[in-house]
Formats: structure tokens, C-alpha cells, sequence
């Protein structure tokens, strides 16, 4: 049996009648730009996520970049995440010229381990970007005790988590900005590029339209330097058709994902599990082994995808060779690199799929 890694063929084969009429209409519109499109979809978005204001722009990268921004980050400060995460959340704080601070994770939740943050807090400390990596949130409550304490601001980047809550909040709508991709691989995506911004705070919501579109309150004036990050109609388009499937296909992956927990059994590795307080959404399921590029080799070699999530973590990476951090000095954010692998899990996936990858790892 050949069970794919995710399949975005399956995913369009539900939605092509609704999805190509609705893009139809935005091309035929010539509101490419911008546009009644693009505003339904930040009015819809910031329903979902529970906040008063949501901006799109063009990727999750630059919904990051807009994010520090706003909040005042620049050249000289510095900016606490994690290591263990795509380079994109580590690129945005330098393309602010802002520094970037990594503190370890937690081994069993892969996710920032809040008990490093304030030993890393000094005086040129503005920010913390948290990462609610694989579809689950930080412990966020601990998280803003410190900012709170530190006068720090939170950015939560909610690329993997579109849906996924801490005690009943919305991932994007607990720290003071959220932010989102929509890649099309993602719980929540575009067809190509995609991004947001969600907040509750109106000055940081203003800020980040104006630096979105030229800073430009008239057209051809400028108020500063500012970028053109603007989301396009077509993809506010496939993004209001898709959000309308949002929490059914959660729930699938949240089915799937129970499924796994409860039927596999080897104990030679161990598997992505869900926090109290928390509603994890299972962007990537993950299992963990030492060796686990045999166990890679032996599910490909059965026909079952598989993925790594993220072989070399941001502090090892060559553009931040020069920060000065060496192996081991984040061991537990190493210690994942070396052992984590992506499983499928995808709302489409069929029952006899599930078995088939469950029969495979217990039989490993």
C-alpha cells in the first residue's frame, strides 16, 4: 500500500466545485490586490481566532517580520525564541536587526522551555516570539507572567497551530500579536503564499496595514519605510472557501491522531502527545527515536511518506554561526533534531491508510 505524507490532491478533489467558482470570481473581479476579497478574509480569520483585528499580508514571514516590527523591534535589541522551529521565525527577528536569543525546549512537548527564559533577560530584551510548534500551544501562562514581569512584549508564531487552543483561548490571540502562514501545506492554506496578523491591540493593528501597503495614508505619499506585503484576492479567496472546513478537519486529524496514541504500542520510540489545557490540531505528528533514519528507510520502503521537522536547528544553521552557540549548548533542542520524525496525518487520509502505518511501526 502506498500512503502518502499529505496530498493536497485529495483536499482539492472536495473542494473544486466551490473553490474554482469562488476563485473565478476574483479574477474576474480585477481586484487582484488587496480588496473586498482580501478584507472578507481578515474579517472572517479574526472571527475565528477571537480577536478584534487581523491583517493579511503575502506569507507567514512576513506576518512575523510586520509583527516585530510593530512592536518596536530594531537594530540593537534582542529577541528571545526558540532554536527548534522553521528559519523563518528566526529570519524575521533579523531582518529587523534585532538579535535572536534561543532558550531549550521541553523534551516531552518539543515546546519553549519557559523555566530558561528570564536567565537569558537583560536590558536590550524586548520580545519573546513563542512557537506553538506541530499544532500544540506553549504553556502560555507561565510565558506571560515573565513578559509581564520583564515588560516584554509576545509574538506568538501560530503557523502550525491555526485553531489550536490554551485553556480555551486561540493560538494568535493570547500574547499581544499572533501570527500565521498559510503555505499550502498547512491545516489552514492559500494556494500558493499566505500570511496574518491577529491582535486585540488597534495601535499595533494600524501600524502593521500601514507598513503592509507603503505606508501610504494617500497614494504616492509616504509616511516611512515601510514594504509591500500585500495578500492577493485569489488567495483570500481559497482562504474563505477553506476556513469554512477549518474545524472539521481538525477534528479528522484530531480522530487520526487519537487513533495513533491509542493503537501504537512499540516502546522502541515515543510519540507526539497532547498537553493538559491544551487542544492540540496535529499540523505534523511526530514520533521520536534515536535511529531514526532506519526507521525512516523502513517506512518508505513500505510506501509510507515521511518527513523531518527540523533536521538542523536554528542555532547550528550558518547564518547564525556567527551568534557563537556550539552543539550541545541547546541539548534537548539537539537531542529532537536527531530523533524526530513527521508521520501522516492529514484529514483525507483513509481508515485503511491509519492501520496500514499503525501495523507498520508495531511490527518495527
Amino acid at each position: 500500500m502506498e500512503v502518502p505524507y499529505f496530498d493536497l490532491h485529495r483536499q482539492y478533489g472536495v473542494l473544486k466545485n466551490d473553490l474554482e467558482k469562488k476563485v473565478l470570481s476574483s479574477l474576474r473581479s480585477t481586484q487582484y490586490s488587496l480588496g473586498p476579497e482580501v478584507e472578507l478574509f481578515e474579517n472572517n480569520f479574526s472571527y475565528f481566532i477571537g480577536t478584534n483585528y487581523c491583517t493579511a499580508v503575502n506569507t507567514g514571514t512576513s506576518a512575523l517580520h510586520l509583527a516585530l516590527l510593530a512592536c518596536g523591534i530594531g537594530a540593537g535589541d534582542e529577541v528571545i525564541t526558540v532554536s527548534m522551529t522553521f528559519i523563518a521565525t528566526v529570519m524575521s527577528i533579523s531582518y529587523t536587526g534585532a538579535k535572536p536569543v534561543f532558550v531549550d525546549v521541553f523534551e516531552d512537548t518539543q515546546l519553549m522551555d519557559y523555566r530558561n527564559i528570564e536567565k537569558k533577560i537583560n536590558n536590550r530584551t524586548k520580545a519573546i516570539v513563542v512557537v506553538h510548534l506541530y499544532g500544540q500551544c506553549a504553556e502560555m501562562d507561565s510565558i506571560k507572567k515573565i513578559a509581564k514581569k520583564y515588560n516584554l512584549r509576545i509574538i506568538e508564531d501560530s503557523s502550525q497551530a491555526h485553531g489550536a487552543k490554551f485553556n480555551n483561548f486561540n493560538a494568535g490571540s493570547i500574547g499581544d500579536i499572533g501570527t500565521f502562514s498559510f503555505y499550502p501545506g498547512k491545516n489552514l492554506g492559500a494556494s500558493g503564499e499566505g500570511g496574518a496578523i491577529t491582535t486585540n491591540n488597534k495601535r499595533f493593528d494600524q501600524k502593521i496595514k500601514n507598513l503592509r501597503n507603503w505606508s501610504q495614508p494617500k497614494r504616492y505619499y509616504h509616511n516611512e519605510i515601510s514594504f509591500n506585503y500585500r495578500m492577493d484576492s485569489i488567495q483570500a479567496a481559497t482562504l474563505n472557501v477553506k476556513l469554512k472546513y477549518i474545524k472539521k478537519w481538525t477534528n479528522d486529524r484530531r480522530r487520526i491522531a487519537k487513533t495513533y496514541q491509542s493503537l501504537i504500542k512499540n516502546s522502541k520510540f515515543s510519540i507526539t502527545m497532547e498537553n493538559p489545557n491544551n487542544y492540540h490540531v496535529y499540523h505534523i505528528f511526530s514520533l521520536f527515536y534515536k535511529r531514526r533514519n532506519i526507521l525512516h528507510k523502513y517506512l518508505n520502503a513500505n510506501g509510507v511518506g515521511t518527513n523531518f521537522h527540523y533536521p538542523v536547528p536554528a542555532h547550528l544553521q550558518k547564518p547564525y554561526q556567527k551568534l557563537g552557540y556550539k552543539k550541545n549548548d541547546l541539548p534537548i533542542t539537539e537531542k529532537i533534531s536527531k530523533s524526530q520524525l513527521s508521520i501522516p496525518i492529514f484529514p483525507e487520509m483513509k481508515k485503511n491508510e491509519v492501520e496500514y502505518v499503525i501495523k507498520l511501526l508495531n511490527n518495527f
